[in-house]
């Protein structure tokens, strides 16, 4: 049985990534890309869906052991997790090195005291669970083949089958250390070279230690920002510079629900406040490798901007449902794809100028045909912006004026504005500048609930939406106003949980069905670290600070967190780790270090 979603480690090669739980498993890993199929999947079913544990052994029948410590060595994607048994202790250290050459899965088994009996237990499942692949052995090696894929098993102990299972058996002392490397590779290839476990350890701590010493936060929250930057980069497929949302698919936003979504895309609106976030902390080279896969994701079509894309720029992602898996606690349907890529959602418009226009604030060497794609990207809006969209929140009921998709089409114009009125662009300055006038009167008239003294989630709506907190983010209004002051206010008093967290929207009452969907959900972790955000700009510094400490208490024992916060059952939920969730810590933290509001 899968553990809780807290439960689980990230360790990744920045093109894909595993899961490993407290006890030592592996319950999800997609070779060779973070959109590949799993080969792994026993986080979504069972066992029989693939697995690989490998701690202290137990007695058949029994629940393996959790660890009595885990951490990551440093400022790195290197995890050590630690177990105490009655005949001593052991340690186990997982990591993906930086790939060069074929994807690797690194576990070495380290004796600390005594004489612990330890077993590694493997059960590759290709095609999420699907097919059971054909084990054999080629000289010294395990292999396991299935159709185009090919995943080999490296250790120096003898290993054995049994129902369809690799195990091996070993006792290790003080000072012995145990490899088991896995290597994917395409069936049709020679095999990968043999792992070299210990300098790949070397490598890949060292790759973490100079990438974290770019850093330029050295504020009080050092190290929850570093850990949810090293959590960012790890989200990032090196070859093309896409952003995935998360490395998952299908952990539900409510346990037992349907609203279980396939994460492993990139979203452009996550992707570009990722940026964000990476340009504010000193990571230019990942803002220009983003920069460089967006003109090639959009290059010649920028009128049929889609709100996502596969991690090379894919455009097909066809949604589909794994019938033979069970899903996370039973929470049905398992999707891969997502349907929502042709929606329509004005607010990535403006997402996406933001971050363009906050590259070329921060001095990243010029582009020219981003800033053609700028110009072409107002010259739809100019013509679209008024028309009714699914919304940041993707709906899948009818579209709706979501006020936020208006504001982000006004930062989209705005920030355009800015690039032509410093001489970089030409442009029709004038038009656009009415423009810009036109969607704020526009907001202002029919989005605003006067009586209420609040923006409201669409027009002619009562319902509020946490994504209202964005207003003065975006410099929309200024934070004084009163009208953001009574929507925050507003918000607080409706979409807040007795612990003080933030819901989207709400799921029940005049609105109820906006999303198309049925059940609940979590409080969403980055519209609380929004509101937080909004408290510190209002004045409320000391309150915002409280709030940002309680969501950092969140987190798990590594410093990760999920999409959200379900405060019944006092767990994290949907998809982990998140990229929408970490990217606002990061945010809230760089404020509340400027205005000096944290303890101690």
């Amino acid at each position: 049985m899968a553990g809780r979603i807290e439960d689980y480690a990230l360790i990744g090669d920045m093109q894909t990534a595993a899961l490993v739980c407290k006890d030592g498993t592996v319950d999800w890993l997609c070779l060779p890309r973070f959109d590949s199929h799993a080969i792994f999947a026993g986080l979504l079913g069972t066992e029989e869906h693939g697995f690989w544990r490998l701690g202290p052994a137990h007695t058949a029948g029994s629940e393996p052991p959790t660890a009595d410590r885990r951490r990551y060595r440093g400022d790195s994607l290197v995890l050590e997790s630690e177990w105490d048994t009655p005949r001593g202790t052991v340690r186990v250290i997982d990591f993906m090195p930086p790939r060069d050459g074929a994807p690797q899965l690194v576990r070495i088994v380290e004796g600390v005291s005594g004489r612990v009996p330890v077993r590694s237990a493997l059960r590759m499942r290709f095609s999420y669970g699907w097919v059971v692949p054909w084990v054999h052995r080629v000289d010294s090696r395990t292999v396991a083949v299935a159709g185009p894929d090919s995943v080999w098993l490296d250790t120096e102990v003898d290993t054995f089958g049994k129902d369809l299972t690799t195990y091996a058996d070993f006792t290790v002392a003080p000072g012995d250390r145990i490899a088991f490397t896995i290597s994917w590779q395409p069936s049709h290839k020679e095999p990968p070279a043999l792992p070299e476990p210990e300098a790949a350890l070397e490598a890949t701590e060292d790759f973490w230690r100079e990438w974290v010493e770019h850093c330029t936060y050295h504020g009080p929250y050092r190290d929850a920002v570093v850990r949810s930057l090293i959590t960012l980069k790890a989200l990032t497929y090196a070859p093309t510079g896409g952003i995935v949302a998360a490395p998952t698919t299908s952990l539900p936003e409510e346990i037992g629900g349907v609203r279980n979504w396939d994460y492993r895309f990139t979203w452009l609106r996550d992707a570009a406040i990722t940026l964000s976030s990476l340009l504010r902390t000193g990571y230019r080279e990942e803002a220009r490798a983003w920069r460089e896969w967006l003109l090639r994701a959009v290059a010649g079509d920028p009128e049929n901007l889609q709100i996502m894309y596969g991690i090379a720029g894919e455009r097909e992602l066809s949604e589909a449902e794994l019938t033979w898996l069970p899903g996370y606690e039973n929470s049905q349907p398992v999707r891969v794809g997502n349907g929502a890529a042709g929606q329509l959602q004005l607010d990535v418009y403006g997402e996406v100028t933001e971050a363009l226009h906050l590259a070329h604030m921060t001095g990243l060497a010029r582009n020219d045909y981003a800033s053609v794609l700028q110009l072409k990207l107002i010259n739809y809006l100019e013509e679209h912006w008024d028309e009714p969209d699914e919304g940041i929140w993707e709906v899948r009921g009818p579209r709706r004026h979501f006020v936020h998709s208006k504001v982000m089409a006004w930062v989209a114009v705005d920030r355009t504005v800015k690039l032509i009125e410093s001489g970089e662009v030409d442009g029709p300055l004038d038009r656009w500048r009415d423009l810009r006038d036109e969607i704020h009167r526009d907001v202002c008239e029919k989005g605003y609930d006067a009586e209420r003294n609040t923006f409201t989630q669409s027009y002619g709506s009562r319902e509020l939406d946490a994504s209202l907190l964005l207003i003065p983010q975006m410099g929309f209004l200024p934070p004084d106003d009163k009208r953001v002051i009574g929507t925050i206010e507003a918000i607080q008093r409706e979409l807040s949980t007795s612990d003080g967290f933030v819901m989207r929207y709400p799921t029940a009452g005049e609105d109820a069905g906006v999303d198309g969907l049925e059940g609940d959900e979590g409080a969403f972790l980055a519209c609380s670290f929004w509101l937080a955000d909004d408290l510190a700009m209002i004045g409320r510094v000391d309150e915002a600070r409280r709030l940002f400490e309680k969501l950092l208490g969140l987190r798990n024992d590594l410093g990760l967190l999920a999409e959200e916060w379900d405060p019944h059952h006092q767990r994290q939920v949907g998809n982990f780790p998140q990229a929408f969730s970490h990217v606002p810590l990061i945010d809230t933290a760089l404020r509340l270090t400027a205005s000096g509001a944290y303890g101690g």
